[in-house]
Formats: C-alpha cells, structure tokens, sequence
C-alpha cells in the first residue's frame, strides 16, 4: 500500500494511540470493535492476505481458574498416538461418544523425533514423522464427560497433557439477584 510500518504490542493498542494523540494521518490495523471505541474510521476491511486468518490468545493468571460447571469451558489438550490403523478415530470417538464438541483438530510432526524405524534392525520398515494431536473441545475439567473421554483417551495415548482449562466467556457471573422488602 506504499506505507511505513511500525510494529506495535497489540493492534487495540495501537488504535488507541492513534485516536489519543490525534494522528489523523495514521492508521492501524485492528478490529471494527476498536475503531468503535476510539472513534476512528474504517478505511478497508478485509485486508488479510490469508482468508483463514485467525488470532488466538493465551488467557494467563496469578491465581488458577478452577474450572467449574455453571458456565462453558474450553479445554485444550495435546496427545501421540502411534500407529495404526484407525487410531484417531479412536481417539476422536472418546468426544463423540459423549457428545463432546471439538472445536479444533491440528496435527504437527515432533520435532524431535522426525523419523523413527519400527525395529533395531537396518532392515526395518520407516514411519515418517510421529505426529502430536492438538484438540480444544468444549467442556469443562470439572465435567465428567470430559474426565471419562480423557480416561479413555489416556488408554491408548502414548501421551497426553491438558494444556489448560478455561472460560469461553469471560463476562462475570452477576450474583443471583435477592428479593428486597
């Protein structure tokens, strides 16, 4: 577009200095929410050069979330399988069978361990790429069905680890409202 750019922390960020220090010949790319926050105009839209682009974000805290069951989780887990004939769709059924939606499925080769030889000899047979399962599925820890599918899962898993358990929503819980005479 024949403009300078400037690396900024985070895109409402740089909205919000934009409209805070009267910069009207800049512009920054950040969401129609921040422009309607800090009274900018939306100049383009759609300018992605990827129409799957998607940003994702790492929810830390000081003291742990303890995941509950009166509001919708995420859970994010990672696993390995090995080998064989309809092990994903065994892992996978350990959700389905529990009504358990997933709402991402990405596999990623180990770096580590890139090729692996099935037995000592020099004659065995190579299996490229041992591959891990990163899966977000929506329910809570707290949620037996989730333990259960993890259980199963954890049957057959070489490995597995729960990256985290979380909010989809953050909005806070309003406290039940009482009857006041």
């Amino acid at each position: 577009m024949g403009v300078a750019r400037e690396a900024v922390d985070d895109t409402a960020g740089a909205a919000q200095f934009i409209a805070a220090n009267g910069l009207y010949d800049t512009g920054a790319i950040a969401s129609h929410r921040a422009a309607e926050i800090y009274g900018l105009d939306i100049l383009a839209d759609g300018i992605q050069d990827d129409s799957g682009n998607v940003t994702r974000f790492l929810m830390l805290a000081r003291e742990p979330i303890i995941p509950r069951t009166d509001r919708r989780f995420k859970t994010s887990i990672v696993f390995a399988l090995e080998e064989e004939p309809g092990a994903l769709f065994k892992a996978l059924s350990a959700f389905a069978l529990r009504n358990i939606n997933l709402t991402k499925i990405e596999s990623r080769p180990q770096k580590n361990r890139p090729l692996r030889v099935v037995d000592d000899t020099n004659h065995g047979i190579a299996k490229y790429f041992e591959y891990l399962f990163y899966i977000d599925f929506e329910a809570s820890m707290a949620d037996p069905r989730a333990q259960n599918a993890l259980g199963q899962l954890q049957e057959f898993a070489g490995f597995l680890r729960v990256l985290g358990s979380y909010p989809m929503d953050m909005t806070p819980i309003a406290p039940a409202l009482q009857n006041i005479s």
